[in-house]
């Protein structure tokens, strides 16, 4: 009986280590079950600091230009042609009015070379020719111009006219109707000699006067 009892006080104190193990491991377990899972949330941005924007995304890679192969040729310049040269005009030749004849009653009058003026003597031919035409008014006179070789052919063609203008010029003032006479030049386009002298040049430089019926 003795035995007995000291083996139940001998196995008391294993029996509350045993409790008081148990005791600690449950609640243990129930401090754990209690704990709330914690999930890591990130913090909001502070208020007014706008956020970065998105990086773009990467640019495509740009090709090099190819690079010459070397400076390109010269060119070598445009060769004009040459203009045309026009040929020298034909010289113009004019023709008589075949109504108008020679009137020896009008005798013809000269010229000093390069020259377009009435000299005295020839004045006096033209006084005769004046008073002929004014007895005969039913004849018109045409004046013809002329000149010598020296010159040019559009020159003489231009002295010429104002040879035949001088003469009629002066048969106007002597009373002759101006719508009566005509002129015409010929320049150096008729001469009366071909010898090439002054005496022969002085007579190609003249006024010559041929008439016909109204």
């Amino acid at each position: 009986m003795l035995d007995m009892r000291r083996r139940s006080n001998a196995s008391r104190p294993v029996r509350g280590a045993l409790v008081l193990g148990l005791l600690a491991l449950a609640g243990l377990a129930t401090s754990c079950a209690k704990r709330p899972a914690t999930t890591q949330v990130a913090a909001p941005a502070p208020a007014g600091v706008a956020s970065a924007p998105a990086a773009p995304p990467p640019a495509p890679p740009v090709a090099p230009a190819p690079q010459p192969l070397g400076p390109a040729p010269a060119q070598p310049p445009a060769v004009q042609a040459p203009a045309p040269v026009a040929p020298p005009p034909a010289p113009e030749t004019r023709s008589a009015p075949t109504e108008y004849v020679e009137q020896p009653a009008l005798a013809d009058i000269h010229f000093d070379f390069d020259r377009s003026d009435i000299r005295p003597g020839d004045a006096r031919i033209l006084d005769a020719s004046a008073r002929w035409l004014t007895e005969n008014p039913g004849v018109l006179v045409l004046i013809e111009g002329h000149c010598d070789e020296r010159g040019t052919n559009e020159y003489n063609l231009a002295l010429g006219e104002r040879r035949a203008q001088a003469a009629k010029a002066y048969l106007a003032r002597r009373g002759v109707q101006a719508s009566r006479i005509s002129i015409v030049s010929y320049g150096e386009e008729r001469p009366v000699c071909t010898d090439r002298t002054e005496a022969c040049w002085a007579r190609n430089r003249r006024a010559r006067f041929l008439t016909r019926s109204r």
